[in-house]
């Protein structure tokens, strides 16, 4: 019985490989950006003054490259401590514990959004909005877990699925394949673990993942999910909210200015 539980076993994971699919094998060909990283200031800023929030939003699939963009975006830029937005499709499992590390090297929150451009205003400084109502899927699961702080927020969804050799994602159950990609893939489990425990996550958020075949729809995890697995550590994305008096008086601030101006014209 032992003998034919292990070999079931392996004939299951012989069906993965290091990849992780982009998309389940029911949604759209069509190939999506790679992953972008860039500076946000929160707008408009009539509503925060000089309270407005900053961020580093981190669009689309994780690439070969994408560790590499991101190295070059960082020596570019200070971003230890900053906030980095995830809004993507997953991607690439080893990039994506690479950069789950390197967001652990430079001390990151991480979280989930959708960052919009709003249009550009008086002073110049191009603004953006937040909406929490965004998608982390697949691979971008695991590279939440980089974050030293980590936050969830309810409207947001975090999606997960087994890791599937992307050419074959398509045609995932007539495919065959080959000693060397099962050895392949159970080498990227492994290292799908040790990452998971490093990072101080749980490691049924693996088990989870590898529950769910390319061919049926991603797992979307709840929010005691989220907390139990510990994708999320803290109750709120900025250590400190935005006082309401405090953006009351810079929105009034900006109107006696404005007024001013206005008599002096005059």
């Amino acid at each position: 019985m032992i003998r034919y539980l292990v070999g079931a076993w392996a004939l299951a994971c012989g069906c993965l490989a290091a990849f992780a699919a982009d998309r389940p094998a029911a949604r759209s060909d069509v190939k999506p950006a790679p992953m972008r990283f860039e500076w946000r200031t929160q707008g408009p800023a009539a509503d925060c003054g000089a309270h407005c929030r900053v961020w580093i939003s981190a669009t689309g699939a994780i690439t070969e490259a994408t560790v590499r963009d991101f190295e070059q975006f960082a020596d570019a830029n200070d971003i230890r401590g900053a906030t980095l937005v995830l809004d993507s499709e997953g991607g690439s499992v080893l990039s994506a514990l690479a950069l789950g590390r390197a967001i652990r090297r430079f001390e990151m929150t991480t979280t989930v959004g959708r960052t919009a451009a709003l249009p550009a205003v008086d002073d110049g400084k191009p603004r953006a909005s937040l909406s929490p109502k965004a998608n982390c899927e697949s691979m971008c699961a695991f590279i939440l877990l980089g974050g030293t702080r980590r936050y969830v927020p309810p409207e947001a969804q975090v999606l997960v699925h087994q890791i599937w050799l992307g050419a074959k994602s398509k045609r995932a159950l007539e495919s065959s394949y080959s000693a060397e990609e099962l050895d392949l893939v159970q080498r990227d489990i492994g290292k799908l673990a040790r990452y998971t425990i490093e990072m101080g996550g749980g490691i049924e958020l693996l088990e989870t993942a590898l529950r769910v075949p390319p061919w049926q729809p991603m797992h979307a995890l709840s929010a005691e999910e989220v907390r139990r697995l510990r994708l999320a550590t803290v109750d709120s994305l900025f250590e400190t909210e935005i006082p309401q008096a405090a953006a009351s008086a810079a929105t009034a601030a900006a109107l006696t200015t404005s007024a001013q101006a206005q008599r002096g014209k005059d």
